[in-house]
């Protein structure tokens, strides 16, 4: 697949982004609504699945530790513990656990999972 750049240099703009905003330069993460708007998920729950939304949309993969989230999102360890729990217990996260000092591998997902009775 071709990057889209080249093409884009061939329309003409109506519009720029000015690169000096910290906000466009270091980007932003789309959070579908969905979740954003699901009262069964906590507002921490909420936040840890942005960021892994937003370490997935730029690397493609999404394997961060449990220290780095924490630090990204100003709470403990424990804390970002149970709130990962939580995505995987409603079925918004998969996490594979990788060994003994070794980050988690964790897959996005777009769906909840129905809740058993």
């Amino acid at each position: 697949m071709e990057h889209i750049g080249p093409e884009l240099t061939r329309i003409q703009r109506n519009m720029a982004i000015d690169s000096s905003d910290p906000i466009a330069r270091h980007g932003f993460t789309q959070l579908p609504n969905f979740i954003l708007r699901h009262s069964g998920i906590s507002v921490g729950a909420k936040t840890v699945y942005a960021v892994l939304l937003s370490y997935a949309w730029h690397n493609d993969l999404c394997f961060p530790g449990q220290e780095r989230l924490a630090s990204d999102i100003g709470l403990t360890r424990v804390r970002v513990t149970q709130l990962l729990d939580e995505l995987q217990k409603i079925g918004l996260i998969e996490i594979q656990r990788r060994g003994q000092g070794k980050t988690n591998f964790y897959t996005v997902k777009f769906v909840v999972k129905k809740q058993k009775p």
